[in-house]
């Protein structure tokens, strides 16, 4: 097996990784938890709860599903962008680019698949600092979605390839 084979069956490893955990922890908010109500909640600390909401919409929850064709459009969309994602990462080759790829993939799988079951998303972090909450109510999905894009946007401004010397590609005067 090549090192680029084996650096993608990492990279989807690591998405089904981020997919299995991103559905156990939904299972567990939802059942033995018992937080089956949008607006129940379980102190863990005094700065996080897991608080049980149903995100209609995606991102900030931009394009909310009001009705059952939205739903699936939406479905329709973020399934293909993961396919997009998908793909991408079998075009990679160093571990660097596809591990945040896997990332992407595995929390956009988690998201699409509470959305075609349930008709929205589950989402459960709340993170807070007295009635102060500097992010939405999150999941693990939106996590490794969030940190995957910042690793491929960190490593596109950082580690560009170096361009041969602009002075040898410019034709020379007579």
């Amino acid at each position: 097996m090549t090192s680029a084979a084996r650096n993608r069956l990492i990279g989807l490893a690591l998405a089904a990784l981020v997919l299995g955990l991103d559905l156990f922890i939904k299972h567990l908010v939802t059942g033995s938890l018992g937080l089956d109500q949008d607006g129940e909640y379980l102190t863990l600390t005094p700065f996080f709860n897991l608080t049980r909401t149903s995100n209609d919409g995606v991102s900030l929850g931009l394009l909310t599903a009001s009705s059952d064709p939205m739903r699936w459009l939406l479905v329709a969309m973020t399934g293909t962008i993961a396919l997009v994602v998908f793909v991408w990462l079998l075009r990679e080759k160093k571990l660097a680019d596809i591990l945040p790829l896997g990332m992407v993939l595995g929390g956009a799988l988690g998201n699409i698949r509470d959305r075609a079951v349930f008709g929205h998303v589950i989402d459960y972090a709340d993170l807070h600092f007295g009635a102060w909450r500097p992010f939405l109510i999150f999941n693990l999905a939106d996590v490794a979605i969030t940190l995957g894009v910042l690793f491929i946007l960190a490593r596109s401004f950082l580690s560009r390839d170096k361009r041969p010397n602009d002075a040898a590609l410019r034709p020379t005067e007579n």
